[in-house]
């Protein structure tokens, strides 16, 4: 199998249980749910998605013949001096829809390099064996079929997805995230007011955007 990838960089994680923590993101190109072109926003399952992940042309995207060649310009990506100490180096696989793409040969071989192996995914379908740590972020129209993981981050608000459906899911950590756009800061004000009644819901924040990194 063939891998197609926006981009490749190093960065911190901004979002959810790990945030700060030092990472490689594999962005894959393609989703499931939104073509990511502008004019088919209006009728995409979910139309609010700020991630351009269409195409290869992104910082160290493109088309890798196997797992292997992917798998190690990931690790190309991750420097040298950092592996120093005992934190295992992380890569986050996104998108778009990132198991549209992941199969248990590229799992293999992100752990071959030494990596631990995250992904952040739409729940509508299911991984490969072998992932390290399983964040699931809801969309609302779209059917939930991963049922349990390490993260459960739901953008908020969404019509059509309250967060008490969600409650019963076997999940670690249960976040909201506002939903990021021209009503931000009233998103945030209802997150917050929602985690202060219900905590068993955290606050996620899109700290990479508050600070000014990729």
């Amino acid at each position: 199998m063939s891998y197609s990838v926006k981009e490749i960089y190093y960065t911190l994680q901004g979002e959810g249980a790990n945030t700060g923590r030092a990472a490689v993101f594999c962005r894959f190109a393609g989703c499931n749910l939104w073509t990511g072109h502008e004019k088919d926003r209006r009728t995409a399952i979910c139309s609010f998605c700020d991630t351009d992940f269409i195409g290869t042309d992104g910082p160290g995207g493109g088309h890798f013949r196997t797992a292997g060649e992917l798998a190690s310009a990931v690790a190309s990506a991750w420097p040298e001096s950092s592996r120093q100490g005992e934190a295992k180096p992380l890569v986050v696989c996104t998108g778009g829809e990132p198991l549209l793409q992941l199969d248990e040969s590229l799992v293999s071989e992100f752990h071959n390099e030494g990596f631990d192996l995250a992904i952040e995914t739409n729940g509508t379908r299911l991984p490969p064996s072998g992932v390290d740590w399983i964040c699931v972020s809801p969309k609302a129209g779209a059917e939930l079929v991963l049922l349990s993981g390490n993260e459960l981050k739901l953008v908020f608000p969404q019509e059509g997805a309250d967060p008490k459906q969600f409650e019963c899911l076997s999940f670690e950590h249960f976040f909201l995230q506002p939903m990021d756009g021209p009503e931000n800061g009233i998103n945030t004000s209802l997150a917050i007011q929602y985690c202060l009644r219900n905590p068993k819901w955290r606050l996620s924040l899109q700290t990479h955007k508050l600070i000014g990194i990729d």
